[in-house]
């Protein structure tokens, strides 16, 4: 039998709602499971993700996976990990990088989604799209500050971290409390979720 989630990620990964604004069309890049115990929240796929459909298959990927001290098995294993950007197509460009996700994601699929998703410990805030988000309020006024504030939101479950591209490499260079403190605590923090099964549901 096929299940809500199912449906629904057949339903958001055959949306063309805003194909119209999409450079290179739609193609919905995500992975969820019911029973996934980490959620990863990002910004949008960049021009290699929308090219293999393969989340965070890139430079970027590879320090998240650092970061979490996971290798690609696990990570791409959506039965432990669900991978849920902002915006689920390539966006374009925008200045000097990708444009910002687009709104459609969040405003159509993420309050049908999110809920399926029960068995979800933590979700780490990569950026500040997800950051303003899942925060709203609690945000500091910068990047910085809201990841340095790490301490006040992990025990709500939600960790902010900087986005994990090689172009932050300055940003790693000037807080270098972020590799001394968080990611240690980050690196605990999903070796003991991922260890745990996941709670029965009805």
């Amino acid at each position: 039998m096929t299940s809500r989630l199912d449906r629904l990620l057949g339903d958001i990964r055959a949306c063309t709602l805003c194909a119209a604004e999409l450079p290179l069309g739609p193609r919905p890049v995500l992975r969820a499971s019911r029973s996934a115990r980490l959620l990863v929240v990002g910004q949008a796929p960049g021009t290699r993700v929308h090219a293999s459909g393969i989340p965070w298959d890139d430079a970027s990927g590879r320090r998240l996976r650092d970061w979490l001290q996971v290798d690609a098995a696990t990570f791409y294993d959506e039965t432990r990990i669900a991978i849920v950007p902002m915006g689920f197509c390539y966006p374009g460009k925008k200045g000097g990088g990708d444009a910002p996700p687009r709104p459609e994601c969040r405003a159509t699929w993420h309050p049908r989604l999110l809920p399926l998703l029960p068995n979800i410990g933590l979700t780490l805030l990569i950026g500040q799209y997800a950051q303003a988000y899942f925060l709203g309020a609690q945000r500091k006024s910068s990047l910085t500050e809201t990841v340095a504030a790490w301490h006040e939101y992990i025990d709500d479950g939600l960790l902010p971290l900087p986005h994990p591209s090689p172009r932050n490499v300055g940003w790693f260079k000037a807080n270098p409390w972020f590799d001394d403190a968080v990611v240690p605590a980050l690196r605990e923090r999903v070796r003991k979720l991922l260890a745990q099964a996941p709670r029965k549901h009805p």
